[in-house]
């Protein structure tokens, strides 16, 4: 076929109106909000209808450590949940929307790629209906409302120099990471340390994404800790009374959206945080209704499956018991022969010791999926132009040999007929037999849970607390926070915290430099090795690369 780009592909495709899509999923006009022809948000009323529905099987879809090569998971979750339709199955895709940071940064939109997105892709990748603004709103209302407090006489004692709530923006910006405000003088506030985090790392998102409804979005906003006073007792958003001012910010945003795929299967997009700083999942209100309309709800964890399945497991399905039926883990021929030392630049040559040297991390992702959390898995084989015969039959054969199904996916080049091979082998994994279970009990000390996440997911030889973070967890502790689930902030790049390391490596330790409290979305985060949560632009942003015409055409983007 003649090579396009996705938003060629994405502009020349045939949208339904988004009542037909609508109406095709059981989804009546008293529950939906349309946002133009070809999107819609979709009222919470709609869970309390389909309550007594039966729930569909829940199939997530993760990858491999993710290199420069690419992977395809987003692509891969649209092109299984066409394919299962293609097989007459009734299936929903549940997605994260996108951050523009990364759009505007190195990795480019997410909205699927090739024949096998979501539309409409420019709106979907640029704005959407406003989700990530609310989030932001929300999460800098606060923010003002601490130094406010602080300003107008400190009622509540609150220590500046203790301040953990930090501002956020949806940019990548590295200037912004550590700031000094309120200096100019007693009328433009209290001098003190500050700074940004990305949106999609905001502890607001993790809270929309994980709240259930309106009163659970405010009790969870409510609980957030903002800080802590001159005595060293946490401070909350609820004593600031800023919660119900922040949920009425976060009113629309809450609902999930409609769109469509190119092959017109339903697909809710809706929340976005980052897996390798944050949670990695889209709503769990959008979940649960892709699971109560459709047969099938085919779902994406952010980054590799140590990052995003991990926390999808250990914290969306804990927190909203959620039971998966299935997982598909994504790789590529070109990423396993990166993980197996080949440069970026000679990917496309056969390679058959690298490729095998690669296939380790593909095994060990998907034997943490059956081992440690009781699931059945299949590889999916992500093809390129540029991958042999041999190499695909060595990929499949390899993986075979090590007791991991794979099948080949080419629902980049084909779409939904691309996909169903990997549909049908999704089918008869939701049918058979699996014990899920989490990686560890939330009862456990949190140094027992790092423990137990970094040796048995990671396959490090111990975890290393650093002095700093090691007073952090004793504090989190004593104030009760011990029972919480963990939330890992690594890079995406490696099984350890050092990003240089491929494959699947062994002899390393995980070392924490800081341990936090999320308090209302009910995790406490750990951060590892030098991650950051807020990125910064690459040398050549794809920023660069967009534009726009007279006619509002947009060019560049993906």
């Amino acid at each position: 076929m003649d090579y396009k780009s996705d938003v060629e592909i994405a502009q020349a495709a045939r949208l339904l109106d988004i009542r037909e899509i609508a109406g095709q999923a059981g989804i009546n006009d008293g529950f939906m909000e349309p946002y133009g022809k070809d999107k819609a948000k979709i009222g919470l009323g709609l869970l309390d209808r389909l309550a007594p529905a039966p729930d569909g099987k829940l199939v997530l879809v993760t990858a491999i450590t993710p290199t420069p090569a690419g992977e395809g998971k987003t692509t891969t979750t649209i092109g299984l949940a066409d394919g299962l339709r293609r097989i007459g199955k009734r299936s929903f895709a549940a997605l994260r929307e996108p951050s523009l940071g990364p759009v505007f940064g190195m990795k480019g939109g997410a909205a699927g790629g090739g024949y096998a997105q979501v539309v409409p892709m420019e709106s979907i990748n640029l704005h959407f209906t406003g989700d990530f603004h609310a989030v932001g709103a929300a999460n800098n209302l606060l923010a003002a409302m601490i130094d406010n407090h602080i300003h107008q006489g400190n009622a509540l004692g609150i220590d500046p120099g203790q301040v953990t709530w930090r501002r956020c923006v949806d940019v990548n910006d590295r200037q912004l990471r550590n700031i000094v405000g309120g200096i100019g003088g007693r009328a433009n506030g209290v001098p003190r340390e500050d700074g940004f985090d990305i949106t999609a790392a905001s502890e607001v998102m993790a809270v929309l994404c994980l709240a259930t409804g309106m009163d659970d979005l405010k009790e969870r906003l409510e609980r957030i800790i903002i800080g802590y006073d001159y005595g060293g007792s946490p401070v909350r958003a609820g004593q600031l009374k800023a919660h119900g001012a922040m949920a009425a910010l976060l009113a629309e945003a809450l609902k999930p959206n409609l769109v469509q795929t190119l092959e017109h299967t339903p697909a809710f997009v809706h929340g976005g945080p980052f897996a390798n700083i944050a949670h990695g999942c889209n709503s769990v209100i959008a979940t649960r209704m892709a699971m109560k309309l459709g047969e099938y709800a085919v779902t994406e964890a952010g980054f590799g499956a140590d990052l995003g399945a991990e926390k999808f497991f250990d914290i969306k399905c804990r927190a909203a018991g959620l039971i998966p039926s299935a997982v598909v883990v994504v790789a590529t021929v070109r990423a396993l022969k990166y993980h197996g030392g080949v440069h970026k630049s000679e990917l496309a040559l056969e390679n058959p010791n690298a490729l095998e040297r690669g296939i380790i991390n593909l095994i060990q992702h998907a034997e943490n999926i059956t081992g440690v959390f009781g699931l059945p898995v299949v590889a999916a084989i992500n093809r390129f132009p540029s991958d042999t015969d041999k190499e695909l039959e060595q990929t499949r054969r390899s993986c075979a040999q090590l007791g991991v199904g794979a099948v080949m996916s080419e629902v980049w080049g084909k779409g939904g007929a691309g996909g169903e091979e990997l549909a049908e082998k999704v089918v008869e994994l939701c049918e058979g037999p699996s014990s899920f279970s989490y990686c560890y009990s939330a009862e456990r000390p949190i140094e027992k849970k790092l423990s137990s996440i970094a040796k048995k997911i990671y396959r490090a030889d111990c975890v290393e607390i650093l002095p700093g973070a090691r007073k952090q967890l004793e504090r989190l502790e004593s104030q009760g926070f011990g029972d919480l689930p963990v939330c890992m902030a690594k890079t995406q790049y490696s099984f350890s915290d050092n990003p240089a390391l491929y494959g699947a490596p062994r002899g390393f330790k995980i070392s924490i430099r800081n341990l936090k409290v999320s308090a209302g979305a009910g995790f406490a985060v750990a951060l590892t090795g030098d991650i950051m949560t807020m990125p910064g632009l690459p040398k050549a942003p794809a920023a660069e690369m967009i534009d726009i015409d007279r006619g509002g055409k947009i060019s560049g983007l993906f």
